[in-house]
């Protein structure tokens, strides 16, 4: 029995494409109605520093490079001279031009901005369809940013592009394209699609979904989606895998560096759809002015209410990039470094440092011993020691859930961001026969976890695809836990019966484990956010060979 999250699947011999939802027009209307509602308010002009500064909307059509008709908000800075910087705001997935008018108007009045914030192609008032990304989506953008030079007065040497989730997606992208972009925000984007979506080739099914119906809700899908999508639903996710390194900007980070393009990311420790681990390994590789701001939240949620206008950190410090890059402004942000972190819990405050791997301060190991069937002795039910233990091996029933799960996507980093409610585990509730348990010592002062958690573990599957999931908690003194990182990890092509070693980094994350609380791994077969290859019946083993023990290596501020 497969995972009940597993898709809707073809009746049997139809190849048809599911058909559009119904009530889909009603729906389009409602979501239209309430971006218009909330992002029209925000845009109201309001008192200007000086009587003789402004800024004028219109909704303007741009003919794109092949003759697709591009629907947009030109947002133009009235008393001030020209000409102006321009920033070119591609729309995130299923949203319209409307979602960024706030944060837009608030850059033309406040510092003289030309911007242009266009609904992408495919979407709601634009023409053409969903490509994904795709090489007309880098091109759309291009023939917005020559629209803007030849009907505003825009400053051709002063080009800059920003974005949310698939904006800042697209604007990393064709910053790999145009050299003419100075200087790019992606907030919540992606730099590496297939990592994204089939983490540790384990299928994301709940942001999978998510997007589909999206699409389908508020765009025209091509036939390229439609067929990813076909495919997706019969279990065959390498479509979506062979466009991923075209669209994803992972792959291009050498003609970024060699365009210079300054680069700015921000992205949420519990991003469910664009899992963070990505963009930390990606920012490391850029060789250009760069910025990293990691917060507390989930997809889009840490900067969507500034780009309704409305008071936000992330983008008063896209604001600061810009005028920094696009302006010539001092800015002194990045004194103590470019990498900025809020801990992922409790009300900590901002932590700059010079590049990623100065985030950790220290690392220690952890190896595992024998796990326990003891449910009510939690407390050593598997220990988390110093020095290896090996020769042991500990054997668990698949396709059956647990309580250890990584939540639901959008919702449980929301959660943590606005009412500091982790993703939880009762631990003496893991049931012992389906899942491995270790736990540590109690911190008698608590600790900072802070970078990226790797675990080694061998698996001996009983079937040839198996999946695994890996979560690190921190746990009080009843056995209630808060989750800090996990990673999906699915053994494909294996032989049963052959053990297999698994090296692999859980998600980063900045985290204050309170004093008195210890911390805690779990290994189980199922997570309600992925698609499981575990079928009820099978078995798993975890080992401590010789050769490879099983440990934890944690970071540590």
């Amino acid at each position: 029995m497969r995972s009940a999250s597993t898709p809707f699947r073809p009746a049997p011999g139809t190849d048809a494409p599911p058909p559009r939802r119904p009530g889909t027009a009603l729906l389009r209307r409602l979501l239209s109605c309430a971006f218009v509602a909330v992002l029209t308010a925000a845009a109201l002009p309001t008192t200007p520093a000086s009587a003789t500064i402004g800024a004028t909307i219109s909704y303007e059509t741009i003919v794109s490079h092949d003759g697709t008709e591009l629907k947009a908000k030109v947002i133009t800075p009235t008393g001030v001279e020209g000409p102006h910087p321009l920033l070119v705001m591609p729309s995130a997935w299923g949203t319209p031009n409307l979602l960024y008018v706030g944060a837009a108007a608030k850059l033309a009045r406040e510092s003289g901005y030309q911007v242009i914030a266009y609904t992408s192609r495919g979407f709601w008032d634009s023409g053409g369809e969903i490509q994904v990304a795709g090489p007309k989506d880098r091109a759309d953008a291009s023939s917005v940013i020559d629209w803007a030079l030849e009907n505003t007065d825009a400053d051709p040497d002063r080009v800059g592009m920003a974005g949310i989730s698939y904006g800042g997606g697209i604007s990393l992208l064709t910053a790999a394209e145009d050299d003419r972009i100075r200087a790019v925000a992606s907030l919540s984007g992606w730099a590496d699609l297939a990592a994204s979506l089939y983490p540790r080739e384990t299928v994301d099914t709940q942001s999978a979904e998510l997007l589909l119906i999206a699409g389908q809700l508020t765009g025209d899908p091509s036939d390229q989606l439609t067929e990813i999508e076909r495919e997706y639903r019969q279990g065959n996710i390498q479509p979506a895998l062979d466009i991923a390194p075209d669209r994803s900007a992972a792959t291009r980070t050498d003609a970024i560096n060699a365009n210079g393009t300054a680069v700015m990311m921000a992205h949420a420790w519990n991003d469910g759809i664009f899992p963070v681990g990505h963009i930390t390994d990606f920012y490391e590789e850029l060789d250009v002015p760069k910025r990293l701001m990691l917060t507390p939240g989930d997809h889009a949620t840490q900067e969507i209410f500034g780009a309704a206008g409305l008071p936000d950190e992330v983008w008063e410090s896209v604001g600061d990039w810009f005028d920094h890059h696009l302006r010539g402004q001092d800015s002194d942000f990045d004194a103590e470094g470019p990498v900025h972190v809020r801990p992922n819990n409790g009300n900590g405050g901002w932590t700059s440092y010079p590049d990623w791997p100065s985030v950790t301060g220290s690392t220690e190991q952890y190896h595992l011993d024998r796990p326990s069937t003891d449910w009510f002795r939690w407390q050593s039910s598997g220990a988390m020691e110093p020095e290896p233990s090996t020769d042991w091996s500990y054997r668990f029933r698949t396709g059956v859930p647990t309580p250890a799960e990584s939540g639901t996507v959008m919702l449980s980093g929301a959660l943590q961001q606005f009412f500091d409610i982790p993703t939880g585990v009762l631990l003496p509730t893991v049931d012992r026969y389906r899942a491995a348990v270790w736990t540590g010592p109690a911190h008698p002062d608590g600790v900072r976890v802070a970078g990226t958690p790797e675990a080694t573990f061998t698996f001996t599957p009983s079937a040839e695809n198996q999946s695994v999931y890996v979560y690190l908690y921190a746990i009080d003194r009843h056995g209630t836990g808060s989750l800090l990182s996990h990673t999906p990890y699915t053994l494909r092509g294996a032989t049963p019966g052959e053990p297999v070693t698994v090296n692999t980094e859980l998600a980063p994350v900045v985290w204050d484990v309170p004093a008195g609380h210890r911390l805690a791994v779990v290994v189980d077969s199922m997570d309600a956010r992925y698609l499981d290859e575990s079928d009820i019946g099978d078995r798993v083993s975890v080992s401590s060979p010789e050769g490879a023990p099983a440990r934890i290596t944690v970071p540590f501020a």
